[in-house]
């Protein structure tokens, strides 16, 4: 089925801008991700903007690039990793942190939009914790099979790294088939990803988001992963 509220991608310009204006409602997001489609705001008073670039990039769930190091990292106790225990603050540290890694800049109104989204069930957190401190993280959308990763921060070298091999074997082990990260960028690139075509990553898509899976509660996180992650 076509869009709701927005034109079809395939109408988006060269750079991949899609739409201009329009509220950030769940209805909204759920319908924009649905369909490829996601908000990136330019400057903070303007009109809110739709992208849907093509190429498209995603992060195949087993194609992690996970250094030596960072494998003995996962296996040490220096981290503990949680899930949807402080979505806010890992908000906060994607807008402000220092080790702000990718993703949308975040405005007041899409912390508030991805708030309601969290408490909803469809905005998800893992968290990364070093001595009792937030380290780091990561946040995105579920849909059905379908994960989008909105941005990741760290404050301690790694922490967001770890929260992401964390993530990616938490979402092939609930049976996932798609890991969106919306733009190749050579950091994304040297963890994995890869681009697709839009109208291939569409296809993915639509057949990932009918897919009858989900995230979990907290309780259902995968607490102790290590043996999960494999190095690629």
């Amino acid at each position: 089925m076509p869009p709701k509220f927005f034109p079809p991608p395939s109408e988006s310009t060269p750079d991949g801008l899609l739409a201009v204006g329009g509220d950030l409602g769940p209805e909204h997001l759920l319908d924009a991700y649905r369909h490829g489609i996601f908000p990136w705001p330019v400057d903070e008073g303007e009109p809110m903007l739709w992208w849907s670039p093509d190429p498209r990039a995603i992060l195949p769930l087993d194609g992690l690039h996970i250094s030596r190091r960072l494998q003995r990292r996962l296996r040490s106790d220096k981290f503990q990793v949680t899930c949807d225990q402080a979505f806010a603050d890992v908000l906060a540290g994607c807008a402000t942190g220092p080790g702000r890694e990718g993703g949308t800049w975040l405005m007041d109104e899409m912390i508030a939009a991805y708030t309601v989204m969290h408490r909803l069930g469809h905005a998800h957190s893992v968290e990364v914790w070093h001595e009792g401190q937030l380290a780091g993280g990561i946040y995105g959308i579920a849909i059905g099979g379908l994960f989008s990763a909105e941005s990741m921060f760290y404050r301690v070298r790694d922490a967001s790294k770890v929260a992401l091999a964390h993530l990616v074997a938490h979402l092939d082990a609930r049976g996932y088939h798609l890991l969106d990260v919306q733009q190749w960028t050579p950091h994304t690139g040297r963890l994995g990803a890869i681009e697709l075509p839009r109208a291939e990553y569409l296809k993915r898509l639509a057949a990932a988001v009918e897919l009858p899976v989900e995230f979990g509660e907290k309780g259902d996180w995968l607490w102790d992963q290590s043996s999960n992650i494999k190095r690629i």
